[in-house]
């Protein structure tokens, strides 16, 4: 896979996917631009399964003594794209913001090495979807497909576009946040602006709400357990001179613990119930999707953090923790393995309208990835 032409194949297929982005467990015209390709692979060296849609291959391995899996995620943004690509999305709304289109085209690049290079394991390559919401990594953990070829160790990289093309970021112990989506509704009773006292007003309501939970992380966590809180829309009222009688508070909650997390809700909680007698009205939390942290087991990371080191063309970061949130966290939460940051440098940031990572990475990526699992599986 170290040749130009190789290299440039699977840019080509990065190309073609970043112009099909669909959301979760949307990804349809993804799931089988993949099962064309594999269908053009030599069919006495793979199984694959369908899930949802989703894509499971097992690469069969010479005298398989374990089964080591690979994930790549599939799914698209509902962002209206803005780089200056000639291949842009062909979706409208709909953008590979974060990479997932890279991540497929780095998975079927080492797929195919392994294919046509033979090795003594099983190789499972889990094409996941819903990465970005409503999270399909657990429900794929519990699936009849997963588990008939769970791999007893597992890996994934996530696209950085702060690193240069060649660099790889990672650490053991806890690399990304727990995560939890929050949404809040709110319900009073609507009225004219000239008789406010016949109503309960909900943008006040949600603006008194939305100040007290910035509190939280302030008062009533250790200041030593990093965590964030974010609101980042506030919706309510029809018009200037109606009382609103619905609001909406729509954020996200990040920390490095569980406990934190736990505690954060709890508080969150206790303040809607205060809300809900101050201001005489009803009150909804939803916690949307919830990821737990990407947590690296320790002896595989610093394995693999030395092979980088020693053995690839590559330059090794150990990272800080980032408050990202990852569903591949549950798949750790089962099966040994780790994460890494693949540098990509683009000056836009994961999900901005306009990031274009540098597809020299891609390259890169394959061959760091097939000499480190010849490295594991010789």
């Amino acid at each position: 896979m170290a040749s130009v032409a190789a290299a440039q194949k699977f840019i080509e297929i990065r190309r073609e996917l970043h112009q099909i982005p669909e959301l979760g467990f949307q990804e349809h015209q993804t799931q089988q631009f993949l099962l064309n390709y594999l269908a053009g692979l030599p069919q006495d060296r793979i199984e694959i399964q369908t899930w949802k849609t989703g894509v499971l291959v097992k690469v069969k391995g010479t005298h398989p003594t374990k089964r080591i899996g690979y994930r790549a995620d599939m799914d698209g943004l509902p962002i209206e794209e803005e780089t200056s690509y000639d291949f842009r999305s062909r979706h409208p709304g709909r953008m590979h913001a974060c990479g997932h289109d890279m991540h497929m085209a780095i998975a079927l690049g080492v797929l195919t090495h392994f294919v046509h290079q033979p090795v003594r394991d099983d190789l499972i390559f889990i094409f996941q979807p819903a990465e970005e919401g409503p999270g399909g990594a657990r429900p794929m953990l519990e699936s009849e497909a997963f588990k008939a070829w769970k791999p007893d160790l597992i890996l994934a990289l996530h696209i950085a576009p702060e690193y240069p093309v060649g660099t790889i970021a990672t650490r053991p112990g806890v690399l990304f946040a727990n995560t939890s989506e929050l949404f809040i509704d709110l319900k009073g009773k609507g009225g004219h602006a000239a008789f406010p006292h016949q109503a309960n007003d909900m943008v006040i309501a949600a603006a008194y709400l939305a100040t007290q939970i910035q509190s939280v992380i302030s008062r009533n966590l250790n200041p030593l357990d990093a965590a964030v809180i974010n609101i980042g829309k506030i919706s309510g009222g029809n018009m200037m001179n109606i009382v609103a009688e619905k609001a909406r508070l729509e954020g996200t909650i990040r920390t490095l613990s569980m406990e934190a997390m736990q505690k954060i809700k709890s508080r969150i909680e206790s303040l809607v119930k205060g809300i809900e007698t101050g201001f005489e009205c009803s009150v909804e939390i939803d916690y949307g999707a919830n990821y737990c942290q990407v947590y690296n087991e320790e002896t595989l990371t610093r394995e693999f953090m030395d092979y980088v080191r020693h053995k690839s063309d590559c330059q090794l970061v150990e990272c800080d923790v980032a408050m990202t949130g990852e569903d591949f966290g549950y798949f750790l939460a089962e099966i040994p393995g780790f994460m890494f940051w693949l540098g990509v440098e683009t000056p836009y940031g994961l999900h901005h309208a306009r990031i274009e990572p540098r597809e020299e990475a891609i390259p890169v990526a394959i061959k760091l990835l097939t000499g480190y699992l010849e490295t594991v599986m010789s």
